[in-house]
Order: structure tokens, then sequence, then C-alpha cells
């Protein structure tokens, strides 16, 4: 059976195979020596024979080189046994560190079946292959110029890997009048050069010194190596600043600007940085009058004007300029100035607004001062002599009160409805050339004072009213203006108290007191009122108030409202109307005349007649103008005795009103006493008998004294206390006989003009006659008996004419 094998055990077997192994391994050490650099495949060393190796069996036994810590710069071959260059060997590059202890490669040879180990060390000779280095290839020194001689200052040393005598040896420095320098060797044999100042410095004659300092080494041939030494000179403050002049005379004019250029000092110093740095100062012995008038720029050295210059109060300033450096120790130089100020118109007028009223009223009074001005001028002479002015076309003027005081007082009315205020502009002007001037603006305001009175529009307004009109409407708006202000401008409206007929105009008008808007307060009607003429006034609110009228004509338009009467041919009762004939009649007689009446305005009452039936239209013809029916012929066996007519009196209205009267004709064969006068003679309508003439003038003389009475029958009826709006307007009654043969109607009617109508029946035929009469009187109608002059009215029985009459107004 197996055995387990111990710890012990094992560790004995162990301790067994090192020892087998290590009796193959040889300890004696094989030494070399070769250059540094030697070519890739150079042959080093036969192994093969300086080992007592067979050379045919290198190859089986695997035969290898080792290099210890280092790469592989050696191999073996293995048919041969040459140990030969596989790369080009450095010996800085093994052996780093600057030593002169030699520098060895070590290599292992090892072989197989059996195991054997040679130990081989190559030593790498050093070679004169690297020239001495610095660290920079520019060394920097900063040395004060007043740095004593002797001075010493350490250089940046060189480096030279090689060792032995190829290593670093001296040091060498270009040729220079101020440096030289002394190479020292250090402990570990180093050498180092120190640089030495052998004469004193001087910035200003040169700044920079530029050396060459070389290392060379001691090799066979020798090497070296280079390095730039740039030396700066520092800057010593050694020297004082120095202007470029020792004195400045400068000229300048009194009017020159605060700002302006006087004059620009310089101070130069050789030195550098801020020993060169030069600020500008005024000394101890510089007037306080002068630096306030003038500023010295620290920096630049420019004086400027600093204050007002005035010829007439300082003309020559004296200064002294001081130029410092900011050394530590700081230097300076000086210079003095001399200011000269010429005279010049520099100075412009002025002005003072000693007193100044305002507003002021404009009534003001003539002659008033408003205002105390004074003008100056600080210059002399001609520049100091001034003239104060004001805009032409004001209504004021300037008053010297003493000597450069002026007042300005009021030369005209004033008026603030055409200028409410005036922009016065003072200006004054000094006598210099070029002159100067200056001005002032004040602004005067107007207090408003109530001196307009209201002011319409226009000087007569003429309104026109349709009659039946709505009471309370809108008439027109009676608008006043006035130019004043505020409470002055404030308007109220009154209508002037005035009475007609016992009637004050506030009951048929009224007005808005504020606006001026006129209402009427009644519904009028033509027939009965036709204008109204009264005045409007516009009072301010002023004090005291002032107030304009305007005379306002209400005129009432004519609406046709009214139908045509007819008041002939009299009809007592209806509208139809009988009369008689006879068939003898010619052609051409009057059959009839139709006269209708219209209350209406003459437009509205202009009347035409025309036939609305007619029993043979060949037989009858009717004027449209006058009324008259006349015959077209003579009567014949064949035409009916009993013939109708229907007349249409139409007025000429929009719309037009109309009435009818009916006339029936019945034709006998006996002659009618009345008519047969009338057709034996012809119709003459402009021949007058002196039958006719009297009567004409006896019922002219009637009809006025008729007229009178009524007027003043009027006129009691309107003073009683209540009047009546229903009342029917006072009409005489028309009375007519049917059998008489002369007939009078007359009409007065509400027109501009009255006429009065006659009717006059003669044996030649009928007469029309017009005649004005007095305005105010109603129509009338009457009738004058025959042979008589003296015209007789009835109130007895209603007529057609006042029955229709009585219902128009109703109807209204």
């Amino acid at each position: 059976m197996v055995r387990a094998i111990t710890k012990g055990e094992r560790y004995v077997q162990l301790l067994f195979i090192i020892f087998t192994f290590a009796r193959n391994i040889s300890t004696a050490v094989t030494h070399y020596s070769i250059p540094e650099e030697m070519k890739e495949g150079s042959v080093v060393a036969n192994l093969a024979s300086d080992l007592s190796l067979d050379v045919a069996t290198l190859n089986r036994r695997r035969m290898r080189v080792d290099i210890i810590a280092n790469k592989k710069y050696l191999d073996v071959n293995k048919e041969t046994g040459e140990l030969y260059i596989v790369e080009k060997i450095d010996r800085e590059l093994i052996c780093p560190t600057k030593s002169s202890a030699p520098c060895y490669l070590r290599l292992e040879i090892i072989l197989e079946n059996p195991v054997r180990i040679f130990n081989i060390e190559v030593e790498i000779l050093d070679m004169n292959d690297n020239a001495p280095q610095f660290r920079r290839d520019v060394i920097h020194l900063d040395i004060s110029e007043a740095t004593p001689k002797g001075e010493r200052f350490s250089l940046s040393n060189a480096a030279d890997p090689d060792v032995g005598a190829n290593s670093l040896k001296t040091y060498e420095l270009s040729e220079s009048e101020h440096f030289n320098i002394e190479v020292q060797t250090g402990r570990d044999g180093s050498k180092f050069a120190d640089l030495i100042l052998k004469k004193p410095l001087d910035r200003e004659k040169q700044a920079a010194h530029n050396l060459m300092l070389t290392a060379i080494d001691g090799g066979t041939p020798a090497r070296s190596g280079t390095a730039s030494v740039i030396i700066r000179v520092l800057d010593t403050n050694d020297n004082a600043p120095t202007f470029d002049k020792p004195s400045y005379n400068v000229n300048i004019f009194e009017n020159d600007p605060i700002g302006s250029l006087v004059v620009q000092v310089k101070a130069v110093d050789l030195d550098e940085g801020s020993n060169s740095e030069v600020t500008y100062s005024y000394s101890l012995y510089t007037s306080e009058k002068t630096q306030e008038t003038f500023n010295l720029n620290p920096t630049t050295g420019k004086v400027t004007v600093k204050g007002m210059l005035n010829y007439e109060d300082f003309r020559i300033y004296d200064m002294e300029v001081i130029a410092t450096d900011k050394g530590v120790n700081s230097l300076s130089g000086q210079c003095t100035i001399k200011i000269l100020v010429e005279d010049m118109n520099d100075n412009h007028p002025e002005i003072s607004i000693k007193s100044f009223q305002s507003p002021v009223s404009e009534n003001i009074e003539l002659d008033t001062v408003i205002a105390v001005v004074s003008v100056s001028d600080k210059d002399s002479g001609d520049n100091g002599q001034v003239d104060l002015h004001i805009p032409e076309n004001m209504p004021f003027k300037l008053r010297e009160s003493s000597d450069n005081y002026y007042e300005l007082v009021v030369s005209e009315p004033l008026d603030r409805e055409k200028v409410p205020e005036y922009e016065i502009t003072f200006t004054v002007t000094d006598r210099g050339s070029p002159p100067l001037s200056d001005n002032e603006t004040m602004t005067l305001e107007l207090l408003d004072v109530n001196d307009n009175v209201p002011q319409f529009s226009q000087s007569f307004y003429t309104i026109r009213v349709m009659e039946n009109n709505a009471p309370g409407s809108l008439l027109s708006s009676l608008t006043a203006f006035d130019p004043d202000l505020h409470e002055n401008q404030y308007l109220v409206y009154f209508i002037i108290e005035k009475e007609i007929a016992n009637t004050s105009m506030s009951m048929l008008f009224s007005i808005n007191p504020e606006n001026g808007n006129l209402y009427a307060l009644k519904t009028f009607d033509y027939e009965i009122e036709k204008e109204f003429l009264f005045h409007i006034e516009a009072r301010d609110s002023g004090s005291p108030p002032l107030s304009s009228n305007v005379t306002v004509h209400i005129i009432i338009v004519d609406q046709n409202d009214n139908a045509p009467v007819i008041v002939s041919p009299w009809r007592a009762h209806g509208s139809v109307v009988e009369e008689k004939i006879p068939r003898s009649t010619d052609k051409g007689s009057l059959v009839a005349k139709v006269i209708a009446l219209d209350t209406d305005s003459v437009h509205n009452s202009r009347i035409t007649y025309q036939f609305l039936q007619v029993t043979d239209s060949s037989l009858f013809s009717l004027d449209q103008y006058n009324g008259e029916i006349r015959t077209m012929r003579m009567f014949s066996y064949k035409d009916s005795r009993h013939l109708r007519l229907v007349v249409v009196a139409k007025d000429n209205g929009q719309p037009a009103l109309s009435a009818t009267v009916t006339i029936k004709l019945l034709t006998v064969e006996t002659d009618v006493k009345a008519y047969s006068d009338m057709t034996e003679m012809p119709l003459e309508y402009d021949i007058f008998s002196d039958i006719n003439l009297y009567l004409v003038i006896g019922l002219a003389s009637v009809s006025f004294l008729l007229l009178i009475t009524i007027l003043v029958t009027i006129v009691l009826k309107c003073q009683k206390p209540k009047h009546s709006k229903t009342a029917p307007p006072s009409r005489n009654s028309v009375i007519s006989e049917r059998n008489s043969t002369i007939a009078d109607s007359t009409l007065v009617s509400n027109d501009a003009y009255w006429y009065s109508l006659f009717l006059a029946e003669t044996r030649k035929g009928k007469l029309v006659v017009r005649q004005p009469v007095p305005k105010g009187s109603r129509y009338i109608v009457s009738s004058i008996p025959r042979g008589t002059g003296l015209s007789e009215t009835s109130d007895s029985a209603a007529s057609t004419l006042q029955a229709s009459t009585t219902s128009s107004n109703s109807s209204k």
C-alpha cells in the first residue's frame, strides 16, 4: 500500500534537488572590457573558446544570454559561440550617475542538459561623445549700476555626462571691459564659474551687456558648450529732472475759456523706471491767486486756465514749477513761467431783473411801470458800454431812469382778448467789436376784465316756425360768445318782456338760460298769429355784468289746414243752388260766378275752379281762375230744361283741400228780370258810369266805418280777464235776398293786404273791384240793399261760410 509522505521527508527531498542543481552552476566570473558606442554586430568575445565549451553542442543545449537588470544589448551566436553587439551601447545611459567608478554590464550564459550557468561582466569604457551643456541657453543677471567693483555673481554651471578626462575641464568668457570670470572646483570635482565686476557700470551709458560663456571638457579632441549671459543694468536714481527751458514767457487772451491750454512744460530724467517718472507741482513761491487761476497737470506738465481771466482785475501771473522724479531718494528741477493777460471784449453784458409785476390787469393805465431792469458789463471802454432794447411791435417801451437802470412802462392799451400774455425779451448788447449780448425773457400775464359784451353770431334772427307745432318744441339755439374769461364769460339768456294783445312773450316762448335754446310754449295758428317780434338778452356774470340783445323775428309758416269756403253763389241751405236762366241766352253769357275763400296764406289760398260734373260739357265753360260759368253756345230745343253743374274749388296747398257747390239750372222761356238786363247789354269791365263811381265811393266809406267799429269791438273783447280759445272768431253773417237784383259781398282776409270784393249788378253786367283794407280785421261778408249807399250787417242766421269757418277752427 502507498504510504503518505510526511512534511519532514518532503523538506529533505527539496534540499537534495537544490544541491544537485547548484553543483552544475559555475561560480567563476569572466570579465570583458569594450568601449561604448560599438557598432551593432561587433564581436565582443568567443565564449565557446573562453569557457571551454563544445561548439557542436551549443545549439542542442539551448545556449542563451540573460542580461541582468538591463535590456538585451548582447547576444550569443549558437553556431560559433561568439558574443556580439545587438544594440549600440551608451555608457551614460547604463550608468547615469556621474561617477569615476567602472560601468559594468552583467550577463548570465545558461546551458541545459546538463544545466550550467556562467557569470560574465562586460565593462563599458567611456568615450568623449558628449559635449558640456548648460541647463539654460540664456543666463539673465540684474546688476545695479551702483554695484562696487570686485562684486561676484554666480553663473549657472555646465554639465558633461562623460567621466575622467572627457569630463568638464574649464570655462571661458567673451571679452568685456567690465566683467571677467574665475573657475572654481567643487568638492565633488565639478567645475563652476563666478562672474566678477572689474569696472563700475553706468546705465545711462550702457543699459545692457551681452556676454558669451563657454564650457570646455578635457577630451581629445576637446568638446565645448556655450550659453549667453545677458546682464541688465539696474538704474539708480543718480540723475535729476531737467527742463528744456529754464523760463517760459506766455501771452494769453482774457477771453480764453476754462480748460484752454496755456503752456506745456517738459522735464527729462535720464534714469529709468520710477526714477525717470516726473511729476510737476507749483513751488511755494507761486501765489494762491495764480494757483486758483491756472491748473498744472502733475503728469503732463500742461498749464490750463482754471478760473475766469479778467484783464481789468489781474494782468500778470508769475509761477514756479518743480519737476520731481519718483525715486527712493527723489531728485528735482525747476523752471519759471510768466503769463501776460491781453485785454479782450470777453465779458458779456449782464441783465438783472430788479422788479417785475405779473400778472397785471388788462385795463392797466398807460405809463404804468411793470418792470425795473439793470444792466452792466465788466469790460472797460467801448466794450463796457451797453444798450438795452425789447422787441418791436409791443405795447411797451423802455425808459432810462438812472445810470444803467431802465423802467418798462405800458405805452399802449392792453387787451387780453387779443393777446393773453407777452413774452418780453430784454436784450442787452455792448459796443465792442464784435459786440457781445445777453438776454432775459419774462412772461407777462394779463388778468381778465369784464370789458366785452356778449356777442351774438347774428344781429337779427329770423326763425320760421310751421304752424300747428308741438308745444315745447325747439325752435333755434341763440348762442352768444363772450371773449372774457371765467365768470366774465358765463352767460345767462333772457327774453325781454313784451306784451302783444295782453299776452307776455314768456307765455309764448321759453329760453334755456344756460345754452340759449329757444322753445315754443304753445301751438301757433297762422290764421290767427302770423309773426312775433321780440328781443333776447345775453348777460355775463361779471361785476358789473354786461349784456347785449338781439332781435328775434318768429314767422309762423302756413300749413294748408283750411279748406276753401264757397261764398258765392249764395246757398241758404246745403250746397245746392237753384237758378233760372232764359233759353234765349246768347253764347258767352255769364250764367253764374263761383267765389271761394281760403284763410290760408297766399300760396295755399290760391284757388282754381273746375267742373266735377256737368250735364252737357259742350254747353258751359268754367274759367279756372275767376270761377265764371258762361255759355259756350245757344240753347237748342234738344237741350234739357234741367241742367246740373257741380263745381269744385281747390286750393294750392300740399295736399290740396277743396269745396264743392252744385248749381241746378232751370231753363225758362220767359225772361227773368234779373237776367234780362244782364243779357241785353254786353259785359263791360273797364268802363265806369258816373253812378257806378259814386256807388263805389259810398261803399268804400261805409266799409271803412264798419271796419273801425269792428276793430273797437275786438279790442274791448280782448281786454276781458279770460279768453276763450274755443270761441269762434267774430264773423258777420252773409245776408242775401234771393230776389234782389243788386248784391254786394265784401271780404276782408288775414293776409298782408286786405281786400274788399264788391259785386255790383248793373244793367250792363257784374263788375269786380278790389280795394285794400287796413290790416288786422277779419273777413266780413255783407250785403248792400239796392238804391242805398249804406251797408248793413246782420247776425241773424249763420251762413254756410260762417258754419264752415267755425268747423275749421274747431278742427284745429
